[in-house]
């Protein structure tokens, strides 16, 4: 068991409103130093702000070449993503986050979702000196719930647009999210009575991804929970109940997404279904 599956401390905030309706939760992880020196982290096509509070740095590795990095100051925006990502797991040792719902971190920041798209972008870039104050604000606050206190308090000021989501794009969500994969997007776009091409632009500039991705995604982020729900698997079994066309489109899509096959991941992934540990 790695020291990743007992930490030190994990505490969870579940923010209020209106904020319960963007932010999925934030979060606060103080352990210690892992085996594995780096981590691949898998898409779930959110948005997730990430704040170092032990040093003020954060690195990005290449993910085909492990030698190679981006170097970030410590609070980053980690951009929808639709395919994996490396980080090093030396800065992880006290970090506080906000997971975003799908389509949850738009209003907050001054910029379509897809220009966030795979992308990591320091937060002072988005929001200008006021990330530097709300490390030092985090820093400043004694005990988790006045962490968490705090970023309640700077993400309702920071709000660049109104906390309301498109209906049209949040019926969608809504859809995907509790498992129509099967059911092809255009049928459910067209009940939404916009055109096709401008509903697209519409989810793209609140969510980040075209639906069809951000459908592929949630489908893969399904069969991960599925994996790890300890229940006996049945590659063929998951295939058909996550809605692939057959087995072959399943591990493909797996793999695009992770860069592993569906046993690969199986033998190497930890605790945390999204982090699967580097040995190398």
């Amino acid at each position: 068991m790695t020291a990743l599956a007992c930490p030190m401390l994990y505490q969870t905030h579940t923010p209020h409103p209106p904020l319960v309706d963007f932010v999925n939760v934030f979060w606060l992880y103080q352990g210690s130093v892992l085996p594995h020196a780096k981590e691949r982290l898998l898409p779930t096509g959110t948005v997730e702000l990430v704040i170092n509070l032990r040093e003020d740095t954060l690195r990005i590795y290449d993910p085909q070449h492990h030698d190679q990095f981006q170097r970030f100051p410590g609070s980053l925006v980690c951009g929808p993503h639709s395919e994996f990502f490396v980080i090093d797991t030396a800065s992880q040792d006290l970090i506080l986050g906000v997971h975003f719902k799908p389509g949850g971190a738009f209003p907050f920041f001054n910029l379509p979702a897809d220009e966030l798209h795979n992308m990591h972008v320091s937060l002072d870039t988005l929001w200008g000196t006021e990330a530097g104050y709300l490390r030092e604000r985090l820093l400043a606050a004694a005990t988790p719930e006045a962490k968490f206190s705090t970023l309640e308090q700077v993400l309702l000021a920071q709000a660049a647009r109104p906390l309301a989501r498109h209906p049209a794009v949040a019926l969608l969500l809504k859809e995907l999210q509790n498992g129509s994969y099967a059911r092809p997007i255009g049928n459910i776009i067209e009940q939404i009575g916009l055109s096709r091409r401008r509903f697209i632009q519409l989810f793209r500039a609140e969510v980040g991804l075209t639906p069809k991705l951000f459908g592929r995604v949630q489908r893969f982020q399904e069969v991960l929970h599925r994996i790890g729900s300890g229940q006996p698997l049945d590659w063929a079994d998951i295939a058909l109940t996550c809605g692939y066309f057959d087995q072959a489109h399943f591990i493909h899509d797996f793999q695009s997404f992770s860069g592993l096959n569906p046993t690969t991941y199986l033998a190497r992934r930890s605790k945390h279904l999204n982090h699967v540990p580097l040995y190398d």
